[in-house]
């Protein structure tokens, strides 16, 4: 089924798994991206991004929804790169870029949001239920960009 797919990547093998990657990526930008412009979400990742050093410029200038309705174009955006990428490698690489970019950023709000580790019983940091375990999944987020980025670039090099 997935060998008649035509996709920008170039790759030994199967290239099946990276159409899934990428289709997986673009359901999830285009999720979130569109649940940006609720007030529920606005409102869920306000502290998200007043707590972070890299995204705290974005409410003081657009405001909490404002904020939001920013990153959900971006998000948007991405998603937009990453559909245009199964078709074109410069678009391919440009979508996995900035999904890259994106799961990085979010990784970072393990280090900046309060109360995402606790302190288990013999004094380690756990990842804690909710937030901690929400943004946990970026980890693999990011591993799946990087692979269709680097898939990416192998083709625009040839």
């Amino acid at each position: 089924m997935f060998s008649t797919l035509h996709i920008a990547e170039k790759t030994t093998g199967s290239r099946g798994s990276l159409a899934l990657l990428r289709w997986a990526l673009v359901v999830i930008f285009l999720w979130f991206g569109c649940m940006k412009f609720t007030s529920y979400e606005a409102m869920g990742i306000a502290p998200l991004m007043k707590n972070s050093p890299i995204m705290s410029w974005i409410p003081a200038v657009f405001g909490v929804q404002g904020g939001s309705y920013f990153i959900g174009t971006v998000e948007l955006a991405t998603a937009a790169a990453l559909i245009i990428g199964a078709f074109n490698k410069t678009a391919s690489a440009l979508g996995a870029a900035m999904s890259c970019l994106t799961y990085a950023v979010t990784l970072t709000f393990f280090l900046s949001t309060p109360g995402v580790a606790e302190p288990t019983a013999g004094g380690f940091p756990a990842i804690s239920a909710g937030t901690g375990q929400f943004l946990l999944k970026d980890l693999v987020l990011l591993a799946a960009s990087a692979c269709l980025l680097l898939a990416s670039i192998r083709t625009a090099d040839a």
